[in-house]
């Protein structure tokens, strides 16, 4: 079955996450975070239904305020707003969402670069504080998401494509970055509060962090690991959760990123053989963001592959490691042949995807550039919605010898 096929089989309904505030709250609903502090409540989790008055009076004992339920696992606002029953206050207002103005892209792609490198300095720097024993600065962590969550969501086809573009020697600050863009456009695909996409963008550029107490001869190593120095690297998971833990102001919801992203829904992974529900829904999307930029980046002792190529393997997988909803949810986020990778067209020619349609997954806009018969040609702008010309599959820069930052960014 072609690639493209198979990732366009039926796309699992995602659970429906929105917030509630508490006067709306209902026996029947599913609590998917309570929105606080660990410290602030005595609940063993922070997920489960509101199966009795008693838990829903133990909810409102904590306050007024708002948390986040889940739809698809129980009774909606609207469901309860539909019934017969008596007219209930209303919500407080709420602070109007910062409306950001959409860019052309070519222009988001020039601010894209440039924090892109600022994004990877700021990790690179981070991580050299913390070797010299020096507290995690979150401030300028916070302040570089901020901008990073403001990018994907004015024209997320600038950044994403950056993912691609790692240097062997700054592969473990690259990959925050490319795992913070991604993550926030996964978020974002879910639906989810903004507060909350930042929170997971948090986590995801940190999500690493742990490695600085890695020894670099181990993470830069050429050849393959021994089981002692791979058994090294995996502590960096719990010494990253220790560094968070000991920094003010990260929340339940980075922590959960950053502690997780190794666990596997088949139980198969680390530190702790988490299975199933039991990892947090922003592990499990972790996981998810975390294998895919890994597999797709060129690294001294792998090469990557191309994206589509991986997103065919994160559909296998999801039948074990992964949750398979969520995996498709990342499939829609990023589409089909995701933004700056390399595809053939029926024609022969070889193009670089340049935008997403997030309706048409199969007919992105791509920029041609070159033929199967093996010379250039002169670059083309296509929007293959209202071309005669189609994708039959994916390809690889570097069968082609194509330079893919020449082509990905510009």
């Amino acid at each position: 079955m072609p690639v493209a096929t198979t990732l366009c089989l039926d796309l699992f309904l995602l659970p429906m996450i929105k917030l509630a505030h508490t006067s709306k709250l209902r026996v029947g609903m599913y609590v998917h975070d309570l929105n606080r502090d660990w410290i602030e409540h005595d609940f063993l989790r922070n997920r489960f239904p509101i199966d009795s008055e008693k838990t829903l009076q133990k909810i409102l004992a904590l306050g007024e305020g708002e948390i986040s339920i889940d739809t698809s696992r129980g009774v909606d606002i609207e469901e309860v707003q539909d019934s017969h029953s008596p007219a209930e206050p209303s919500a407080p207002p709420r602070k109007a969402p910062t409306v950001l103005r959409p860019v052309r892209l070519g222009e988001e792609r020039q601010h894209a670069k440039k924090l892109h490198a600022e994004a990877s300095r700021i990790v690179h720097g981070m991580m050299n504080d913390i070797r010299m024993g020096k507290q995690l600065a979150i401030e300028h962590v916070e302040h570089v998401v901020e901008r990073i969550v403001d990018s994907i969501f004015r024209q997320q086809n600038a950044l994403l494509p950056l993912a691609q573009l790692k240097s062997h020697d700054n592969y473990t600050f690259q990959h925050s970055v490319s795992a913070c863009a991604l993550m926030t456009s996964f978020a974002r695909a879910l639906e989810l509060p903004r507060e909350i996409i930042r929170e997971t963008a948090i986590g995801a550029l940190l999500h690493d962090v742990g490695k600085a107490a890695v020894p670099d001869s181990i993470l830069n190593k050429p050849g393959k690991l021994t089981d002692a120095e791979f058994e090294q690297i995996k502590t960096h998971v719990v010494q990253g959760k220790i560094i968070l833990e000991a920094t003010p102001g990260v929340s339940p919801v980075a922590l959960s990123v950053v502690a997780q992203h190794h666990e596997r829904f088949d139980g198969s992974g680390y530190p702790n053989k988490l299975k199933g529900e039991a990892i947090d829904r922003y592990g499990q999307m972790s996981a998810i963001v975390d294998v895919y930029d890994a597999i797709t980046s060129d690294r001294c002792y792998h090469e990557g592959m191309p994206p589509t190529e991986a997103l065919r393997k994160m559909l296998e997988w999801s039948k074990f490691h992964f949750a398979p909803e969520l995996v498709q949810v990342f499939i829609r986020s990023i589409g089909i042949y995701p933004t700056g990778s390399l595809v053939r067209l029926e024609s022969g020619r070889l193009a670089v995807v340049d935008e997403q349609h997030p309706d048409r997954l199969t007919e992105p806009n791509v920029k041609i550039i070159f033929h199967t018969r093996g010379y250039y040609l002169k670059p083309e702008l296509v929007d293959l919605r209202y071309s005669q010309d189609r994708i039959t599959g994916y390809e690889d820069f570097g069968h082609w010898r194509i330079d893919p930052g020449q082509w990905v960014v510009q």
